[in-house]
């Protein structure tokens, strides 16, 4: 068994179930210490395996990494999505409007602040705050993972998300004050015109394509790294508030899941508008956006 892949699922499930620590360890009878230390990569009995299983709602297998991973909180979605990303030395992104690691400071300027309002204008303010400020700091580490790893991203965004977001804005649907909503209709408007700077200059490393014609139907990823590659998809945008946000986002390295998805990712590649032509279609998207 990878202990160290247990221990990473083992918080992502953690923060799915929506319980503290603290809970988790009273249950199962050890410190809050050693089920962080389980959580860190220690040796970790198979009973003990079945007990958190139990305890978490899910199945053993899916703390041993077989099967498929479900999550329905963004923030154990990001969590989770930030352990696989680790070990990522390329990146294919089909369907939504932005590749998260590619953003701006806008988008991420605006993001926080958005984020950080709704939660402060929550009725259960601070624990509303608390998952912000984790969901924000887990965002910056895949900021700062990628500019690490520098892994190769081939994103292929769909034409009807970017619209939605150029109309709407970051974190479209939260409700914010007017000088911040307009902040992030201004980002969402910064964000595109990056987009097609980068699809012109194609930078090493960054390939973007822009779906023009059938929207793809569910975003997905595929990740793969050195030992395994894995597919993720889920209906959780980058801009998905982590305390709000309705949907099951799922990730699993089965076999046949990689080969289907690949495949789709291929055929939506070879048919996507590319370099100046992505570029102009997406200038006119923002004129038209106003």
């Amino acid at each position: 068994m990878r202990f160290a892949d247990i221990g990473q699922q083992l918080r992502a499930y953690r923060l799915e179930s929506g319980l503290r620590a603290e809970e988790i360890a009273a249950r199962l009878g050890v410190s809050r210490a050693a089920l962080y230390r389980y959580e860190k990569g220690e040796v970790i009995k198979l009973d003990t395996i079945r007990r958190l299983a139990e305890l978490l709602k899910i199945s053993p297998l899916s703390l041993l990494g077989i099967g498929v991973e479900y999550f329905s909180r963004p923030i154990a979605f990001i969590e989770r999505l930030r352990q696989v990303e680790e070990q990522a030395d390329q990146i294919l992104l089909v369907g939504g409007a932005t590749c998260y690691q590619t953003t701006s400071d806008a988008f991420d300027g605006a993001l926080a602040e958005a984020w950080t309002e709704a939660a402060d204008s929550s009725q259960e303010r601070v624990s509303a705050r608390a998952v912000t400020d984790q969901a924000l700091g887990l965002l910056v580490a895949r900021k700062k993972l990628h500019a690490s790893r520098r892994p190769n991203i081939i994103a292929i965004l769909g034409e009807g998300a970017l619209t939605r977001f150029l109309s709407e804005g970051v974190a479209a649907g939260l409700p914010v004050p007017e000088r911040t909503r307009q902040r992030c209709l201004a980002a969402a408007r910064t964000e595109a015109e990056q987009l097609a700077n980068l699809a012109e200059s194609v930078p090493i490393g960054l390939q973007i394509g822009l779906a023009a014609g059938v929207e793809p139907a569910c975003p997905f990823m595929v990740l793969r790294g050195r030992d395994r590659a894995h597919v993720i998809a889920g209906p959780f945008a980058p801009d998905t508030p982590p305390h709000g946000g309705i949907g099951v986002a799922s990730i699993t390295a089965a076999d046949e899941a990689v080969a289907a998805h690949q495949r789709v990712a291929e055929g939506a590649w070879r048919d996507a508008l590319k370099g100046a032509a992505a570029a102009a279609r997406i200038r006119e998207m923002i004129k038209a956006a106003g």
